[in-house]
Parts: C-alpha cells; structure tokens; sequence
C-alpha cells in the first residue's frame, strides 16, 4: 500500500495544529471570562447602585453567602463600611469569594492565607468567619487605612506579588459593601432557588445567623432607657406558630457596631437572608415595607401593600424570615 504523500502529512500536521489551538483559545476565552466575572457557576444574585445609575454586579449564591459572612464579620467589629468593602475587594481577587481550599503554594481560603506565613491551621483558615476576622484583624493595624487607597490598604496586609490587581474590584466590592452593610436598603436580590448544601428550616436560619454575627442577631444586648429610667428587655428573635418564619427584632446599636442606625442594621439582616436563601431554602423576606420573594423571574424587592414606600413603624422594628419548609 503507497505511503501517504508529504502534502497529505502536512495537511495532517496543520489539521492538528488548528485543533489543538482552538480547543487553547477556547480555554483561553473560559478563563478570561471568570477572570471578568469574578467567578464561576450561573450568576443567580445582583446587586444594584442605590443611587439609580444603573450600576450593578452580578454573581453566584456561593458569592453570595460567603460576601455576606465578610460583611457581617466586620460591622460586628465595628469597623466602618470602607474596610468591608476593602475586605470584599481583596477577596473577589484572590479567590473570587469562593472558599476554595487550594491556591499558591499553601495558600487558602476566601482570602487565600498560607498557615506557613502564620494565617493559622488550614482548618481555621478554611473557616470563613475567622479567615475574615484574622484579614480586619491585619487591616485595621495598618495606619490610616480608610484614607489609603483601597489597593494599598489591601496590599499592606495580603503582601500580593500583583498588589494593582485588587483596584478593578472596588467598583463591585463598593456596591456589595452598601448593601451588605444595610446603608443602600433594597438593592441585593437572588433568585434563591434552593440547593441542597445545609439543612433548611427556622433552626438552620438561626443557627447561620448565631454563626455569622453572634448570638445578638437573635437577641440584642442592649435597649434605650425608657423615661422613667427602666430598661426594658430586647425583644428576643421568634420562629411563628406557622413553623417556617423567623422574625428578627431590629434595633439601633449605638457604638456596638461603628454606630449603624436601625434601618442600616434591618436592611443588612435582610440582605442577609436573600444572600443565604439559596442555601437556608429561604422563600420570603420582608422590611421596612418592602418584601423580597425566591423564584421571581425579576427577583425584585416589592411594596407591601398598605405600608408606604418607607414603610411602617411596626414593619421597621423586625425582619421577617420566611423558609420553604
């Protein structure tokens, strides 16, 4: 049987060539596109400008949950809003806000810390509330940090061999840190569509919320002195005789949390739960007013009928947490 000619070789040699070059671009174009997105998976959340323009950043339940546990790690701390948002930044670069448990050498973690460099053991650092907390714990000992920007405040504690790569994400960490903090109210909507990650119900709310900001998410410390001098006792959080909503009492925190107001803090729990809906089977949030719903196809907060755009004085006092079951 003939040999194959040289020309039949080299048309052979080249066909290959295309393919493989275009299976690289085609990786190529994957990776650029995550490198953009800040993330993999559908998208499913968005978060909005609260001033109207249009500005908006859209990311996953993954995202989500894990941007909301920064959050409240840090206004817990009392620090301000502009080191939430340092700290959401710093994160979108060096893991996207995914907790992934590999990185450079033996980096980690949301934030990516190497337990050589002394972060902590794997698992604490695999741990998003103390990978957060030991991340502010580093910001807030560099001098003047709210006043530096956002890239050398974020480089000064990561020590990044690409210390500019955390500038492109300031536009997104700003808009997830107003609405994570509660100070842009209604801007943070998920399709919450439910997964199958943790087990779902009042109890799981609960204990998610004990996790991420402390025991006083379910009964706040301290109440105003009434005129007379007493002290009334913080409403406790309560699950309804239905078995499925869980109402979280709102008040003002003082200096206990960098002196947030009650609204800041009822649209940060409401934040909250729409972030986590996806994992807690949440189906239902309502403040101030307004009410959030799983499974909109615009996944919209929605006027309550009969309570004004500011809502009333009652449905300002408390977060209503509904779950699927």
């Amino acid at each position: 049987m003939p040999e194959p000619s040289l020309s039949r070789k080299r048309r052979g040699r080249l066909l290959r060539r295309g393919a493989s070059f275009l299976v690289l671009l085609a990786v190529a174009g994957y990776l650029a596109v995550q490198y953009v997105t800040g993330g993999t998976g559908t998208p499913g959340c968005e978060v909005v400008s609260g001033k109207g323009d249009g500005t908006r950043y859209e990311f996953t339940p993954e995202q989500a949950v894990n941007a909301a546990t920064i959050a409240a790690v840090g206004t817990g701390r009392g620090l301000p809003e502009r080191a939430v948002t340092i700290a959401l930044a710093t994160a979108l670069q060096e893991s996207a806000l995914r907790n992934i448990s590999h990185g450079d050498r033996d980096s980690l973690g949301l934030f990516q810390q190497r337990p050589s460099q002394g972060w902590g053991t794997e698992r604490q650092i695999m741990d998003p509330i103390y990978s957060a907390g030991i991340f502010y714990e580093h910001l807030v000992k560099v001098r003047d940090y709210t006043r530096l920007p956002l890239t050398v405040a974020a480089q000064r504690v990561q020590r990044s061999g690409f210390p500019e790569a955390y500038a492109k994400h300031e536009p997104d960490a700003r808009l997830l840190a107003a609405a994570l903090t509660g100070r842009s109210a209604a801007t943070l909507t998920c399709e919450g569509r439910p997964g199958a990650t943790r087990t779902a119900g009042p109890d799981a709310v609960r204990a998610a919320l004990v996790r991420d900001f402390g025991r006083d998410a379910l009964q706040p410390a301290g109440a105003e002195v009434s005129a007379r001098g007493a002290t009334p006792k913080p409403t406790p959080a309560v699950v309804e005789s239905d078995g499925r909503t869980v109402v979280l009492p709102v008040t003002g925190d003082g200096g206990a949390r960098g002196g947030r107001s009650a609204l800041e803090r009822g649209w940060q729990l409401a934040h909250w739960a729409v972030a986590n809906a996806s994992d807690l089977h949440i189906a239902r949030v309502s403040y101030g007013g307004r009410e959030w719903t799983a499974g909109n196809t615009d996944s919209q907060w929605r006027a309550i009928p009969g309570q004004g755009a500011s809502g009333t004085e009652s449905s300002l006092k408390s977060v209503r947490i509904v779950t699927s079951r």
